[in-house]
């Protein structure tokens, strides 16, 4: 018995029964997406007939063309050899494939393990200090790299808190490969002290340059804070309107700016202006939070994230954003997350 209980913790990694069967239905759903997605673009070129007939081998196609050539010609060997004498070869070209996959799987987590590393490296891990208020951030990635960027941080002069929230187009490593790009722009533009009003269409222009032809934009906000005057000035590049909760209970939302960055070279960005008072909650969130869906594919929503908000508008700001993220997290179950997700919380008093 307990050399079976050893084999079972060795292939399970300890994992409950729960836990494994989570995982595989949410690995099961994530690969029947992929596949399916390749199906449906063959399956639009055919007759209706067609695709009544055609639509559990098109998936089947799906799946073989994610092969390389020489894979597929020895998966057609292995299939025929299954159903011959030669059973017990193809079962060993079989088994043969599925160790070539995994040793590439294997490799490409290796540098993705890297990749995220190097992008964690990248991201603050301690948030600013503020005399009358804390900040707090986060980020949680779909998959191993995130698209989506924070960063908060003084200028040079210590009077005035930079604050970003970022979101590239798309996911995984080609998105990462932009956000870096993104973080590097601001940094530089920051440091060379140009006022917000100007930094906006400055990254816009950076953004367009490596936007693939405005395919891979980015939307974000960017805004300065004075701890010393409450004074906030923002400007929002099509990104999701972070929420002001007021001490009152009042929420507004900061949508002034332009649209995201990296489609209009010469595009104009708006700033606006409002005041912080003691009891006041900044949000700002990417669509990875408000587009999580729960199990039966319902949508967690702005009005939730509002009244959690709301809920835990007394507490600090590390305090208030690890609320946030767990009623996020328990609304979503054992359904993934699909989207990268970030936080941003500025909390005065």
């Amino acid at each position: 018995m307990n050399g079976i209980t050893r084999f079972w913790r060795r292939i399970s990694d300890g994992m409950a029964i729960e836990e494994l069967w989570q995982q595989l239905r949410r690995d099961t759903t994530s690969s029947y997406q992929l596949y399916a997605r390749d199906a449906q673009v063959a399956l639009s070129q055919q007759t209706a007939r067609k695709r009544r007939r055609g639509s559990v081998i098109e998936f089947l196609w799906a799946i073989v063309l994610k092969m390389s050539p020489p894979r597929r010609i020895v998966l057609l060997a292995a299939v025929v050899m299954l159903f011959t004498t030669w059973l017990p070869v193809g079962v060993l070209l079989v088994l043969g494939l599925l160790a070539l996959e995994v040793a590439d799987r294997v490799a490409m987590k290796r540098d993705l393990e890297i990749a995220r590393e190097i992008q964690t490296w990248m991201l603050p891990k301690e948030p600013p200090m503020m005399p009358a208020g804390t900040v707090a951030f986060a980020n949680m990635p779909a998959n191993t790299v995130s698209g989506d960027f924070y960063d908060a941080f003084y200028r040079a002069d210590q009077l005035s808190l930079l604050l970003t929230v970022a979101d590239v187009a798309g996911k995984g490593l080609p998105a990462a490969m932009l956000m870096a790009t993104f973080q590097a722009s601001l940094r530089t533009l920051a440091g060379e002290g140009v006022p917000l009003a100007e930094l906006t269409p400055a990254l816009n222009r950076y953004a367009c340059g490596a936007s693939a032809g405005g395919t891979r934009f980015t939307t974000a906000v960017v805004a300065e804070f004075e701890p010393a005057s409450g004074r906030l000035r923002y400007s929002n590049a099509g990104h999701n309107p972070p929420l002001l909760l007021r001490a009152s209970g009042e929420v507004e939302r900061l949508e002034l700016g332009g649209v995201p960055l990296g489609i209009l070279p010469d595009a104009s960005f708006a700033c606006a202006e409002t005041a912080l008072a003691a009891g006041d909650v900044l949000l700002i969130f990417s669509d990875g939070v408000t587009e999580s869906f729960s199990e039966a594919g319902e949508e967690y929503g702005e009005a939730r994230l509002i009244a959690s908000l709301r809920r835990a508008q007394a507490l600090p700001a590390l305090a208030l954003l690890n609320t946030l993220l767990a009623d996020c997290s328990y609304f979503r179950g054992g359904a993934r997350q699909q989207d990268d997700l970030t936080c941003l919380v500025l909390k005065l008093g």
